[in-house]
């Protein structure tokens, strides 16, 4: 009796964390509809965002939790995001090549809301109290979940490097237009959009990248689209796209292939990365730890006002992404209704329902009983439970908004726009279902440390 009793209580602080975070969304919609948001704002939003909040998250939480007795934890962490990417994109590219689902199936499934949403789940968590059973001994409350955020961070960027450099290379974009025929179309076009891209090509501008990248096979994404005919390929490279790393008086003299893999290289390097390699090396070099995050009796001669000030603009990103989400999630159904070309696109309902039950119940089981076996059985994921939990949690939950974002810059069809639109409407609104995937985690990893 006690033991369902403590697993309903369990389930119920799910749910209510689950919906806190959906009510933020909600704020979002409510932002839009009452004009206090638009697109361009959130625009803003979203770069400033991914360009100087996300970083100074990632210095702090990374810098002050990352030690070299902590360091094979994240290096943990770090190869569990590539595998759990790398399935994701076997599954994506099975389902549009062996189902026949389209190109953006694949981004679908490979990108989730790896920053805000759970970031913003943990915190709602830890307010419930269901999450004291995996705090070790020794330790408070706050900085079991600060230590969570951290690993959830360095699980985000990998896929922020992997979404800036691998997503639109993914979405079929063969049939994209000049790159003088983009600029006649949108004369106003400045270079920003929701990822965060700067003006620079090179390290901040994933967006050049996802526009207008060589392909020196002949075609603008990875594999070829299975939905349409092939056409020829474009005479010429756009002339704007250059590694910032090579001189434009070199670039020139180099061939498509090498300019290609150069760009694809280059496009891994973004400012969550910057964030994140400054605060490894915070974090490892020990004067440097001590300066940043002791007490200023103590030798910490920058806690006081940089590293405060660095979490004060870092806390800014866990709620700001998520009303964000409302917005871009209100105006794009609100432009769907308004368009009456657009909203007669049927959306692919099979395709919806294969991204949702991958996200919301393959990935969450085949991660909490990899996970557990792991835990339970070898001692390679140390003895820390909160690890496990979040471990669990990393590859599941709903399909990022980038998508939209991807989609856009990679000059995909209007129907598919749309259709992402729907998917990620659907996909947040049935979020809270993550709260059978939040108790089985805990349950799970309860389970492992007896």
């Amino acid at each position: 009796m006690t033991q369902t009793s403590g697993l309903l209580e369990s389930f119920l602080a799910a749910i209510q964390a689950s919906l806190s975070v959906l009510l933020v969304i909600f704020y979002g919609g409510i932002a839009a509809w009452l004009g206090l948001l638009d697109h361009s704002s959130t625009k803003a939003i979203s770069k400033i965002c991914v360009r100087m909040f996300l970083p100074a998250l990632l210095i702090t939480k990374i810098g002050s939790e990352l030690h070299a007795g902590s360091a094979t934890r994240y290096l943990i962490i770090f190869a569990w995001a590539v595998v759990c990417h790398l399935i994701s994109f076997l599954v994506g590219i099975f389902a549009h090549f062996g189902l026949g689902m389209p190109d953006w199936v694949t981004v679908a499934l490979m990108f989730n809301n790896t920053t805000s949403y759970p970031l913003l789940l943990i915190t709602a968590l830890d307010d419930t109290g269901i999450l004291k059973s995996l705090i070790v001994t020794d330790e408070t409350s706050r900085e079991a979940i600060e230590r969570a955020k951290s690993y959830f961070l360095v699980f985000a960027t990998v896929s922020s490097c992997l979404t800036f450099a691998v997503g639109p290379r993914l979405i079929d974009s063969e049939h994209a237009p000049e790159p003088e025929a983009d600029k006649e179309d949108d004369p106003v076009d400045n270079g920003e959009d929701q990822t965060g891209a700067g003006e620079e090509t090179g390290l901040l501008n994933p967006r050049s990248s996802a526009v207008q990248f060589l392909d020196p096979f002949g075609s603008t994404s990875f594999f070829p689209s299975n939905r349409r005919p092939s056409v020829a390929p474009r005479s010429k490279p756009p002339a704007d796209r250059r590694a910032s790393i090579v001189p434009r008086s070199r670039w020139t003299r180099l061939s498509p292939r090498t300019k290609w893999w150069l760009l694809f290289i280059s496009d891994f390097f973004n400012a969550p990365l910057l964030g994140a390699v400054i605060g490894a090396v915070i974090g490892l070099v020990p004067p440097l730890h001590r300066a940043f995050f002791s007490s200023s009796e103590d030798g910490g001669i920058f806690t006081a006002w940089l590293t405060a000030s660095l979490k004060n603009i870092g806390g800014l990103f866990v709620p700001l992404p998520v009303v964000v989400a409302g917005v871009s999630l209100y105006t794009s159904m609100k432009s769907l209704t308004q368009n009456s070309g657009s909203s007669a696109a049927k959306l692919p309902w099979l395709t919806v329902t294969f991204i949702l039950v991958v996200r919301f119940v393959l990935w969450p089981i085949a991660s909490i009983s990899f996970i557990y076996l792991i835990a339970s059985r070898t001692e390679f994921l140390s003895t820390d439970p909160m690890l496990w939990f979040s471990m669990m949690l990393m590859p599941t939950g709903p399909p990022a908004m980038k998508l939209i974002t991807l989609i856009q810059v990679s000059d995909g069809e209007p129907d598919d726009e749309v259709n992402i639109s729907k998917l990620l409407t659907i996909s947040y609104i049935i979020s809270p279902i993550l709260s059978f995937t939040v108790v089985g985690s805990l349950l799970a990893s309860e389970a492992g440390i007896r």
